[in-house]
Parts: structure tokens; C-alpha cells; sequence
């Protein structure tokens, strides 16, 4: 017997708007399995089964759809719902109740998607992690901050889920979880309504098991043209080899990785070359920290200002360090960020896209701790949209991702060469 949980995000809209496929039996799927497994995995910070049932009868009785039809999506809670508290992993918020959705959370119903839930993350999409484990291993980490988003989605909870990165929020854990994850371009999709840690790096991203699922939910919020994931590519893709300065950072097992897909892609036609970036780009990864924690020490100010005790020690210290720091170091390092976006046509002047890892390593043991966003944070500061696709097991087991990176803008062209690669990887 199919398993309505287990459909696609696309399928199941193509099945509901041809009468196919009622989206109150998608729901009911969705929910039957979240009632099965969320009390181990920990994905959902709050849903109510009776307000998504709701709405999805209402979605079944309406003669036009959306491009989302009917198809529930998981919300990090860091975003704004009109109907669920916005709670941010943190004491200070608990049961608070926004008065209006976020904007992509309202782009998302307006599309027709279905608000199922509010997915766990990190403390204000930090370092402190929340109760989610990896659905792969439970004794393991589903890494962060988009810690539920990844793991719903991982656990056939739910098709989609919307997820937030500041350093390496979409695309670790969902690497960490074997699915893939889409950060794309910085401004493609609207962030009011977010509570912001740092304004000049987060960026709204989408987590799902397919491209196209991520094509979906991403050109649904922000009107990005959706490229066709039935035609194939007139010529296969050129890939950058990008192992980045911080090559000796990842695992064997990720190094063996990137090697082996390299090659298994250059089998199937696509022209490989190494690509080595300016030296410029070093300090990109130290400018990440000090951005990120300039702005946050900004941005909660108020919460340590009169809640301080309820923040944790990691949240307290950011925000007294780098609230005392002097605009002097942040303005250079944004002005270096700056230089390296204008210098990236030269990095893909001959390229489509660069092959590089989604993380060290697979993810680590316990639930203290999220992983290193070493192979996101150079990204996340250069503004460009980036996929990563599940590639195979590492030694203990759980999954391995690798990364697609495009040129700032480039995001259809990004994400239909991941889907070749994905394609080429089966």
C-alpha cells in the first residue's frame, strides 16, 4: 500500500489538483506518523492536528490551487505564525503569539501550502541546541539550527519545512539527515517576520527530499521561475572541484566522498576542473564569526538587557563580547565580504557550479553540540544559492552529503545541475 507521507511535495500537489488525491488524507498521513515517532525524534515544537485538518478540508473544497495545493509544510520556529506561538528555543518567548504570519509563512498559505507545525530549533537559530535527534540514529545529532525542519522531513513528517541560515543552519542538518537542503541566493525570499540574529547573513531556505521539491517551495515564495525538472540539461554541466582552504577540516570519509562523486560525474559527461579560490576568500570564514556575532549582540539586546538569565551562557557572553566591540572590526570585514562577492564572475567564468562538501563529517554524537558549519559560512557571507544532495554513508552509518554551489542569482541554473548530479549519483 503507498504511503501518502512518502510522496513527494510535487507529486502529491500535481495528484491533488487533478482530484487525485485529497490533501485532508495527505494531512492525516502526516500527522499518523508524527503521532508514531516525534515522541523519539523530537522534530515539532507544537502542532495542532485539528487546525491542520481544518485547513486542509478547506484546501480540498476550493476549486483552484496553488502551486503548493493542499501539501502541509513544516515552519522553523523562528518564524512568525498568526495561529501557532513563536517561541525561538528560548524561555523569553514561551507561549508568545505573533499577531501576523511571517511573510513567507503568508506567501506559503497564499500558494495554497498548509501550515502543519512549528519545527524545533536551535536557541534564537544559534549554538544551543533544542531536543531533536537525527532520525537516521537517535543517539546522534540532527545538527542545526534547523534542527526539526531536517529531521520532520527526514522522518516522512512532512514534505516540506521552511529553515533559516546564518552560518550553516539549512544545509548541515540537512546532511546530516540524507535530504536535500536549498539556501538560496541572500533576499530570494522575504525575511520579515523572522527574528533575526544576524540581518546581513540569514536567509530563509527550504528542506525536502527532492530538487524539485525545493524548487517548489522556494519559487512559490519568491515568484523565482521554477526550472523544468523533466527536461533534461542540452549539455552537461561544468563543475568546479572546490575542496576551499579548509580541505584538512574534513573527515576521510568526506574527502574520499568529494573525490569519488568528482569522478563518478566526470564518467557521465560533466567537464570537472579544480578550482582553487583568491586568497581574498581565506578570511571569509573568521569574518562569518565576527559579522554574525556583531549583529546578534544588536539584534538581542533587549532579551539580555532585561531576561538575561534566561538566556544560555554561550548567548549571554556573544552578546556582552560583541556588544562592546567597536564598529571597526565588523565594517572591514564587511567591506572584504563585499570585495569577495564582486570578485565571484572570476571564480565562475568557467563554471556552472562548484562541487564541495555540505560538512566535515557525518554527523556528530549526543545532542550538545550541532556540528561544524565550516563548509557553509564562506557561502552563507558570499550571498550565493547553494544545494546539498545526499551521497552516502559515512563509517558510522549515517548519511553524507556533498554540496552544489552557484554564482550569486544563478539559482535556476544551481539547482537544475544539482538535479543532474543527483541524477548522475543514482
Amino acid at each position: 500500500m503507498e504511503e501518502l507521507n512518502q510522496l513527494s511535495a510535487a507529486v502529491a500537489a500535481r495528484r491533488i489538483a487533478a482530484g487525485q488525491l485529497k490533501s485532508e488524507d495527505l494531512v492525516r498521513a502526516c500527522l499518523d506518523r508524527i503521532k508514531s515517532r516525534d515522541a523519539e525524534v523530537r522534530a515539532w515544537v507544537d502542532f495542532d492536528p485539528a487546525p491542520a485538518l481544518a485547513q486542509a478540508r478547506a484546501a480540498d473544497s476550493r476549486r483552484e490551487h496553488g502551486p503548493l495545493a493542499g501539501i502541509p509544510v513544516g515552519v522553523k520556529d523562528v518564524l512568525d505564525t498568526a495561529d501557532l506561538p513563536t517561541q525561538c528555543n528560548s524561555p523569553i518567548y514561551q507561549g508568545y503569539r505573533p499577531l501576523a504570519d511571517a511573510a513567507c509563512v503568508a506567501l506559503a498559505r497564499r500558494a495554497g501550502g498548509l501550515v502543519l507545525g512549528k519545527t524545533v530549533t536551535t536557541e534564537f537559530a544559534s549554538r544551543s541546541p533544542g531536543a531533536t535527534r537525527n532520525p537516521h540514529n537517535l543517539e546522534y545529532s540532527p545538527g542545526g539550527s534547523s534542527s526539526g525542519s531536517a529531521a520532520a522531513v527526514a522522518d516522512f513528517m512532512v514534505p516540506l519545512a521552511l529553515g533559516t541560515q546564518t552560518g550553516g543552519s539549512v544545509i548541515r542538518p540537512a546532511a546530516y539527515c540524507g535530504i536535500v537542503g536549498y539556501k538560496p541566493s541572500f533576499g530570494t525570499i522575504n525575511c520579515a517576520g523572522m527574528k533575526h540574529l544576524a540581518e546581513s547573513l540569514d536567509t530563509i531556505g527550504v528542506l525536502a527530499r527532492t530538487v524539485e521539491d525545493c524548487a517548489l517551495l522556494a519559487g512559490a515564495l519568491s515568484g523565482r521561475s521554477v526550472p523544468d525538472f523533466a527536461a533534461k540539461l542540452q549539455r552537461a554541466p561544468r563543475i568546479g572541484l572546490c575542496r576551499t582552504p579548509r580541505w584538512h577540516e574534513a573527515s576521510s570519509a568526506t574527502q574520499a566522498l568529494l573525490e569519488n562523486t568528482a569522478a563518478a560525474l566526470a564518467r557521465r559527461g560533466a567537464t570537472l576542473r579544480d578550482i582553487a579560490l583568491p586568497q581574498d576568500f581565506e578570511r571569509i570564514y573568521d569574518d562569518q564569526l565576527l559579522i554574525m556575532n556583531y549583529e546578534a549582540a544588536r539584534a538581542l539586546l533587549w532579551e539580555y538587557r532585561h531576561h538575561a538569565d534566561l538566556l544560555s551562557e554561550h548567548m549571554r557572553n556573544t552578546v556582552k563580547e560583541y556588544g562592546a566591540m567597536p564598529r571597526a572590526p565588523y565594517a572591514d570585514a564587511m567591506r572584504n565580504a563585499s570585495t569577495c562577492r564582486a570578485r565571484l564572475p572570476q571564480v565562475f567564468a568557467d563554471v556552472d557550479v562548484l562541487l564541495t562538501p555540505s560538512a566535515p563529517d557525518e554527523a556528530p554524537k549526543g545532542i550538545t553540540a550541532t556540528g561544524s558549519p565550516v563548509f557553509n559560512r564562506n557561502w552563507t557571507v558570499l550571498h550565493v544559492p547553494c544545494v546539498t544532495l545526499p551521497a552516502g554513508r559515512g563509517p558510522q552509518g549515517l548519511p553524507l552529503g556533498v554540496q552544489i554551489v552557484g554564482n550569486y542569482d544563478a539559482d535556476a541554473r544551481t539547482l537544475e545541475c544539482a538535479e543532474w548530479v543527483r541524477q548522475a549519483l543514482e
